[in-house]
């Protein structure tokens, strides 16, 4: 019988942890990284994270990497929009936005006084 075992998902989130950790090693290098090794460990930890099972150990996985948890958000941002990102930044920034307009409305116009009779 000829049968195609295909690799258990803990020897799959093996190689995708081995990905990740090199990519997050090229992102802080302080030496130059070449084009082509950094498009070769991101297409090949694309390609792992593509086949990678969503569960908590994926999710420990991405929590722990932050550029492999980037690619994998922006890779299903269609699906899930930015799943992976936390909120409490994104609305303290709209928070302070809106104060910030808040507070230009509430101040009278100086900018048209000039030359005015």
């Amino acid at each position: 019988m000829n049968t195609t075992e295909n690799p258990s998902s803990s020897a799959s989130l093996t190689v995708t942890h081995v990905l990740a950790n090199l990519l997050e090693r090229l992102e802080h290098s302080a030496v130059p990284v070449g084009a082509e090794q950094y498009r070769s460990v991101v297409n090949r930890l694309a390609d792992a994270l593509g086949g990678a099972e969503p569960g908590p150990e994926l999710g420990a996985l991405l929590d722990t990497h932050p550029a492999a948890a980037e690619m994998y958000e922006n890779a299903h941002y269609q699906h899930a929009g930015l799943c992976r990102s936390p909120l409490d930044p994104a609305l303290a920034a709209e928070r302070q936005a809106r104060q910030a307009i808040e507070r230009a409305m509430r101040q009278p116009n100086q900018g048209n006084t000039h030359g005015q009779s």
